[in-house]
């Protein structure tokens, strides 16, 4: 047996004869390969059988049922496209009775709508703080308790983000269509649940340093839907 190079043109004699050993070793190597890659494989699956297709943290399917997926499809936003000066505030974590009246009087003075993503638990448990002073505002959900969605698997993910929607529409009155997830972090448990509630998922474009931001003039601060031409209209400011 031999291996044949081709070299410009004509046929040279490689290295000749591997010999019995060298082919039951190689043989042997083979075999080992495949019995290392099925046990492997076994190892695998069993410490990965909650990933994906099993309904895992980054899964993307639930059972082996339709997919209650809305519309089936999901918008994730980092921002909008716009030709105006516009820019929408975010506040993620709330409401807190330590700052969250502070930042709603200080918006209120300047007539400042903004977007607030809250956790539903914080919600439920400060619900004077924010009852009835959101008008002009919009809330989105931020989860229940902001754990780290795409940890989760679909169901608990899911189960998560319920929560806290009806948790904020029993105190705002009004559903939250948008979802920031806790940390920005996506995955297929996170991405299921939100087209399964029909939301809109923001992240940003800028995380804001305000003393990096002194002299920023001339814009109109938004709501998020409205920077996402929802329908909203914006309120200018002086």
């Amino acid at each position: 047996m031999g291996v044949w190079v081709e070299r410009g043109g004509r046929m040279a004699e490689g290295a000749r004869g591997w010999g019995r050993r060298g082919l039951l070793r190689r043989g042997l190597l083979v075999v080992g390969g495949v019995a290392i890659g099925a046990g492997t494989s076994e190892a695998w699956s069993v410490a990965h059988r909650r990933l994906p297709i099993a309904g895992g943290p980054a899964s993307a399917t639930f059972g082996n049922g339709q997919q209650d997926v809305r519309s089936g499809a999901l918008e994730v936003v980092w921002s909008g496209r716009t030709d105006q000066r516009l820019v929408a505030l975010t506040f993620d974590d709330g409401p807190a009775p330590q700052w969250t009246p502070t930042v709603l009087d200080t918006l209120a003075q300047h007539r400042v709508p903004a977007t607030f993503f809250m956790v539903g638990a914080q919600v439920r448990r400060h619900a004077g703080v924010v009852r009835d002073r959101l008008d002009g505002h919009e809330v989105g959900n931020h989860s229940w308790e902001h754990r780290d969605l795409a940890a989760l698997d679909v169901a608990e993910a899911y189960d998560d983000l319920r929560r806290s929607h009806d948790a904020i529409a029993d105190v705002t009155g009004t559903p939250p269509v948008l979802l920031r997830p806790p940390y920005g972090h996506l995955g297929g448990a996170v991405l299921h649940a939100a087209s399964r509630l029909d939301y809109r998922l923001v992240l940003w474009s800028l995380q804001m340093a305000e003393r990096e931001f002194p002299d920023k003039r001339g814009y109109t601060f938004v709501t998020v839907s409205a920077l996402l031409g929802a329908g909203v209209g914006p309120t200018l400011t002086r």
